[in-house]
């Protein structure tokens, strides 16, 4: 590790806590429906909007019709976006002239995408048409991210109010996340990529000679505008296979600042919208600073390990930290922080291979998907995926204490806990239960690249990052088979869907209650003891339910490679 390695994740990390509260004030006034600098425009497209959908702003839904409206709008995009893969070869937009994607694959890709998880079983220049790329994977890239900011504004929301049955409108909280956030920071975004020399182009592949005179085929695109949602709505589908590694994805330290930056934005501001509006930012905080501490653990182990490099390599008298599959224009320090922010959030980007990570380093992001992406998170996922863990670090407390648990007012009771423990539970579910029979199956066996515990652990990142909606890969794992294709996609579906609707259900239930006024027996929630609290919870049931597969995975692999064993 270095001083300047140290310095660039210092410098994210301010630039992150700075923009936490001027973009935290901007997004409330936008889910409050207040007036901002660009209503005068986007007001009568927003409004025009609602009529064209048989809404209105004023309009509230209870949560079993907002969780409707989310599962209606969710099945009709996986259903266009099935078709247009399916059909692209017959679509315009195609100067290549991709063919139609193949069944399963098209299924993978499209739940992937719809579920914010943008995991890719193809090389995206290789496999999509234009017409794929912008109509299809991009539009789902907002509308997926503008879902989870709508179903987090409506936990906020039940959070803030008292005694009422609705938690919002779902039509109007996508419209006003896409219109007034996503939208216009995507613009900006995406003409700032392509001043960094990232292409912006409908124009066919071009062909050159090299130095060598040799011909090369060229792959160029729409790659701005996908980057820049892909980065902001934590999506983290590349235009092309090597993702942000690749120079046009990623041309310089500069662009990778800001793609860095644009992936926890949004998240880590939701926290300070939840402090707004439950009118005491210090909550806002206290859960931002558990994320923030959960998050610099993982940094610093994970560049630690990637510095300290491989032992088996140190052995032959060659000094220096593991570059193996790293890009030189990043370095060990930068491929280590942007693998830890990309499995913090639910982006999935990468900028270096994971497979080629030592095997601490490489057991970091595997952990960080498995504590549910809630280490900021993915753009509202990750925020009301923390509050579950809120609610059981909340019962916890009051189990301690002796008396029935609270939350800014609002009582934790037995409905708000199984809720809680459903939405956490049913991601080691996917997650290590598809990796258990995938590893006994010749089918699922034959598609890794190692042998041994480096094996394993190929099979468990695929199925963790599924099911927690990353989509980051190890990298050695060949996922486009009929059986990674469909698993991996249910693990999707039951990583999005099942903790979202228990989320809502809470949602109602918290909607609904009164406020309990503050006691001498109350226990604070906006100071340490909480962050504390909050930490160890997640750390002990993260700890208790995946130390098993993570010992049979990166901890024998590292015990072996001190060994001198190989695999």
């Amino acid at each position: 590790m270095t001083i300047n390695g140290w310095i660039q994740i210092l410098v994210f990390c301010g630039i992150i806590i700075l923009l936490v509260r001027p973009l935290g004030g901007y997004m409330t006034a936008i889910f409050n429906g207040e007036r901002t600098l660009l209503s005068p425009v986007l007001g009568p497209v927003e409004r025009g909007l609602y009529r064209l959908a048989g809404t209105a702003e004023q309009e509230e839904q209870h949560w079993s019709t907002y969780a409707v409206s989310m599962l209606l709008f969710n099945l009709l995009g996986f259903l266009l976006l099935y078709l247009i893969l399916r059909l692209q070869g017959s679509l315009p937009i195609n100067p290549t002239g991709m063919a139609n994607v193949p069944p399963e694959l098209a299924f993978n890709t499209a739940v992937s995408f719809v579920t914010n998880t943008n995991w890719q079983n193809y090389g995206g220049e290789t496999t999509m048409s234009y017409l794929s790329q912008m109509l299809g994977l991009t539009v789902q890239n907002f509308l997926s991210a503008a879902t989870g900011i709508a179903l987090a504004m409506a936990l906020i929301r039940a959070f803030a109010r008292k005694s009422t049955r609705t938690v919002g409108n779902f039509w109007v909280d996508m419209t006003r996340g896409t219109l007034y956030l996503l939208l216009p920071i995507c613009i900006v975004m995406t003409l700032v990529l392509v001043s960094l020399g990232m292409p912006q182009t409908l124009g066919a592949s071009v062909d050159v000679t090299t130095l060598e005179g040799a011909k090369q085929t060229i792959a160029i695109g729409p790659v701005a505008s996908q980057t820049a949602i892909k980065m902001l709505g934590t999506n983290g589908g590349g235009f092309f296979n090597a993702n942000a590694a690749h120079p046009f994805e990623n041309p310089n330290a500069i662009s990778n600042l800001i793609q860095m930056v644009a992936i926890f934005s949004i998240g880590a501001a939701l926290t300070n919208v939840f402090g707004r509006m439950v009118g005491n930012e210090r909550q806002g905080w206290a859960i931002f600073a558990a994320m923030g501490t959960l998050f610099l653990v993982g940094v610093a182990v994970c560049y630690w390990a990637e510095a300290a490099g491989n032992p088996l390599i140190h052995a032959l008298g060659i000094d220096g930290g593991n570059m193996e599959g790293k890009e030189a224009r990043f370095g060990t320090a930068l491929s280590a922080l942007f693998a830890v922010i990309t499995t913090s959030a639910s982006c999935g980007a990468v900028n270096a291979m994971h497979d080629s990570f030592t095997a601490l380093g490489g057991m970091i992001p595997l952990i960080n998907m498995m504590l549910g992406e809630i280490i900021i998170g993915g753009v509202g996922a990750g925020f009301y995926g923390i509050l579950m863990f809120v609610v059981i670090a909340i019962f916890v407390a009051g189990l301690m204490v002796g008396r029935t648990p609270e939350y800014l007012g609002k009582k934790i009771e037995a409905k708000e806990v199984k809720m809680a423990m459903l939405a956490v539970l049913c991601l080691p579910l996917a997650m290590l239960g598809f990796a258990a029979v995938a590893v006994v199956l010749p089918t699922g066996v034959s598609s890794i690249a190692n042998a041994g515990p480096h094996g394993f652990s190929e099979i468990l990142y695929a199925y963790t990052s599924a099911a927690a909606n990353n989509g980051s890969a190890f990298g050695g794992l060949s996922g486009n088979t009929p059986w990674y294709n469909v698993t991996l996609g249910i693990a999707m579906l039951m990583g999005r869907f099942l903790v979202i609707v228990p989320a809502l259900a809470i949602a109602g239930s918290v909607a609904a209650k009164k406020t309990v006024p503050v006691s001498a027996g109350t226990f604070p929630t906006d100071g340490p003891l909480f962050v504390g609290l909050l930490t160890g919870v997640i750390v002990i049931v993260g700890g208790l339910t995946f130390f098993p597969a993570l010992a049979l995975g990166p901890v024998v692999e590292h015990l072996a490679i001190t060994a001198g064993e190989t695999f």
